[in-house]
């Protein structure tokens, strides 16, 4: 049975997806400098694996042995969720033998996911500390430790050597980081000459700037837009060459009329981590996402380059 704490929370946030008709999940993960204790804070409670929990026995999940895909509304903390991860690895030349990097891991979703269809190595960075805690516990509940690590540390300054990654992914982090370009100077350090890098991001859009709190900031003190052609730019700029730049806006409404199709059914929408993550604050920070997102203030894109010698 459902907890009131917990009928509380996705019932407002339900209502929110139903009334306006948003998204409902366009996050961010990691940040980079700033004052990175505040980007922290917006995204630590203290009790995330205990409301992590109590939300997958609402589901009628054993939370101590949840799969892979169980886990997938909460641990995909970005938008879109599972869809986008699946979306991206599509377009990735990843091999058994690889290393990859997630950038702003999370709750380590994505990394699993990654290890779990290539086989490969995936070490998780995250600046928030209960999210690498959370993530490694739920790596082991999966039993992925020997092919999924997570560390805790700074996007702007990481704790790996020079070309030590065959390549890297990033969903949702950008919009925190102010210094666009040193971000994307230290992800250039860490992979290997040729090695992709993958972006799936927040872009500010034509229509003006989001109203705050959003599910990535509480306010514009910590959200860094960039728009579509500034982020080509600035990865150009630090030795990246774009194979592709795409706006997944239309991917974004599909995926947000079917969540809302499922909430006026009475069902729960198809992506909670903003729910689980921001608690009661998760319902006016989707409100606004959503709408920014329907007025293009802001614009869902993923951007896949190499890095050149």
């Amino acid at each position: 049975m459902s907890t009131p704490r917990l009928t509380v929370v996705v019932t407002r946030s339900m209502e929110v997806l139903r009334d306006l008709a948003i998204v409902g999940n366009i996050t961010g993960g990691e940040p980079g400098m700033e004052p990175t204790s505040g980007i922290a804070d917006h995204y630590t409670s203290g009790d995330l694996l205990e409301r992590l929990e109590e939300h997958l026995r609402d589901d009628g999940v054993d939370p101590v042995r949840p799969t892979l895909e169980e886990l997938a509304p909460y641990d995909q903390f970005h938008a879109r969720g599972l869809e986008a991860t699946e979306d991206m690895a599509r377009h990735l030349p990843v091999s058994g033998t690889d290393r990859i990097l997630d950038i702003g891991s999370g709750l380590g979703g994505p990394a699993r996911y990654m290890a779990r269809r290539f086989g490969c190595r995936v070490t998780g960075i995250d600046l928030t500390a209960e999210f690498c805690e959370v993530a490694r516990l739920l790596t082991a509940r999966l039993g992925f430790e020997e092919r999924v690590t997570v560390e805790q540390g700074d996007a702007l300054a990481m704790p790996f050597e020079d070309g030590a990654f065959d390549g890297a992914y990033s969903m949702n982090v950008s919009m925190n980081i102010r210094p666009k370009r040193a971000f994307y100077r230290e992800i250039h350090r860490v992979l290997k000459p040729g090695a992709w890098l993958c972006l799936s991001e927040v872009a500010q859009g034509p229509g003006g700037d989001p109203d705050y709190p959003v599910a990535w900031a509480a306010s514009a003190a910590s959200s860094f837009l960039s728009t579509p052609e500034a982020t080509r730019a600035d990865l150009e700029a630090e030795g990246f060459r774009i194979e592709h730049l795409r706006d997944t806006s239309s991917e974004a409404h599909e995926f947000a009329a079917r969540s809302r199709a499922v909430v006026e059914a009475g069902g729960k929408p198809l992506h909670r981590a903003v729910i689980l993550v921001l608690g009661e604050k998760a319902g006016v920070a989707m409100a606004n996402s959503g709408r920014a997102m329907r007025d293009r203030r802001v614009l869902p894109i993923e951007v896949l380059s190499r890095r050149q010698s």
